[in-house]
């Protein structure tokens, strides 16, 4: 009994579809399992880089939190004592602002007094 050719290449393609077969499933086998693991993989990872993320934001939120306090407790008194001192002081330069014009005034007009006294002292001596 010998085998024609047609019946060969189909015996031939039924081994190889076989042994392809076997194989593709083997190698499908094993991309599903890294796949699994690679998926595990990232959420373990993305777990831990959403703990790292919270951990950061709890951070800064404590920080700003505590700027926060020093702000509130510390810098804005000291802020308003330092506005309420330079608000007085303008105040009371203000005031004076009108009297320095006559002080000036009357400066002038006593070394014009001094300096004739002075004038008809030397005449007299």
């Amino acid at each position: 009994m010998e085998m024609t050719n047609n019946e060969l290449l189909l015996a031939m393609s039924s081994i190889l579809d076989e042994k392809l077969k076997s194989e593709m499933q083997s190698m499908g086998q094993e991309l599903r399992a890294e796949m699994q693991s690679m998926g595990q993989e990232l959420r373990t990872e993305m777990r831990s880089m959403k703990e790292e993320l919270q951990s950061e934001i709890q951070s800064v939120r404590d920080e700003t939190r505590r700027n926060s306090l020093i702000l509130e407790n510390d810098v804005l008194p000291r802020l308003q004592n330092i506005e309420s001192c330079y608000t007085d002081t303008y105040s009371r330069y203000r005031k004076y602002g009108d009297k320095m014009d006559a002080v000036f005034t009357d400066v002038e007009l006593l070394k014009k007094v001094v300096q004739e006294h002075s004038e008809k002292l030397q005449n007299i001596s």
